[in-house]
């Protein structure tokens, strides 16, 4: 899209250099984000900006940042914040589906988006309680040309104890769309999960591990009864979250405690050099046995 070729010239030659470069400088920033620490996004994102002023729509629409939380007024729950329940300065309840500060023309879904929010809101909380015991759930549908699309919001913050120090926030961004016979739908399903530890204890001292994952999935399912699109949708977002669960603690935890290991001895010196050449006197052992005689 950055080249043009003339009809009344041998050569091409770029017809925007400013827009080539604002590519270049959105690709940077997005890169740079995903290789910071995921508690500090705000800070650093807030830094981005300051910075190129004119990617400001762009890196907040691209960037996935911390769920923030909530209280509903009315119904004394808590709810997640996000781009998905706000309209201008005000935010929307799950629980009472009213907007805080309150407005007049908010974006509400329909009646029976509305009642099937409702039937996916209460499905996710016990969810969360019984895969996190605690945190906060949310989830916000609305409305498409075809079909519908919602996201299902997940937090849960460390407490503290232990001296252990954390925060998950994984964000699930849905697409329905059903045949024309109501009878099947296919599911796009988008993941993003960011992940922060931190400990400090008086062995191993001040220790901070972070990091977050995106991964996409579709597929299609019968719905009726006995197979919602509350239970479809639900299927679909214990897998995800299964898998990249596995996937972190196999790429963060297990990575640095093979380097841990490699960095640190938990034998002294001394048993090291014992094993060594407790290990040379077997070998040559083992040599003069094979010897022909």
């Amino acid at each position: 899209p950055g080249l043009r070729c003339s009809a009344q010239a041998t050569f091409v030659k770029p017809c925007n250099t400013a827009a080539i470069m604002t590519e270049k400088q959105l690709d940077c920033s997005l890169d740079l984000m995903r290789r910071l620490p995921p508690q500090n996004i705000e800070e650093n994102l807030a830094g981005l900006i300051d910075l190129v002023p004119a990617l400001c729509e762009d890196l907040l629409s691209s960037i996935d940042q911390p769920l923030k939380v909530a209280k509903d007024k009315k119904d004394g729950r808590d709810y997640l914040l996000c781009d998905y329940n706000r309209d201008g300065d005000s935010y929307r309840s799950p629980w009472s589906n009213l907007y805080d500060p309150p407005i007049e023309d908010g974006a509400m879904p329909t009646d029976r988006l509305r009642e099937l929010e409702i039937q996916a809101n209460h499905a996710f909380d016990t969810y969360r309680e019984l895969y996190f015991e605690g945190g906060v759930s949310s989830v916000y549908l609305w409305d498409l040309d075809e079909g519908f699309a919602g996201v299902v919001l997940i937090k849960k913050l460390g407490d503290g104890s232990k001296q252990v120090k954390g925060c998950w926030d994984s964000i699930h961004v849905v697409e329905a769309v059903e045949t024309s016979s109501g009878k099947n739908a296919t599911y796009k399903l988008t993941s993003t999960v960011m992940l922060w530890l931190e400990t400090n204890k008086e062995g191993s001292g001040m220790m901070k591990l972070g990091g977050s994952l995106t991964r996409q999935a579709e597929q299609s399912f019968t719905v009726s009864d006995s197979s919602p699109h509350v239970a479809n949708i639900g299927q679909m977002v214990e897998a995800m979250e299964n898998q990249m669960r596995n996937t972190l603690n196999e790429i963060y935890f297990g990575k640095t405690k093979d380097i841990v290991n490699d960095l640190r001895s938990v034998d002294s010196l001394a048993d090291s050099m014992q094993k060594k050449q407790m290990q040379l006197e077997l070998a040559r052992a083992m040599a003069k046995r094979t010897q022909p005689k």
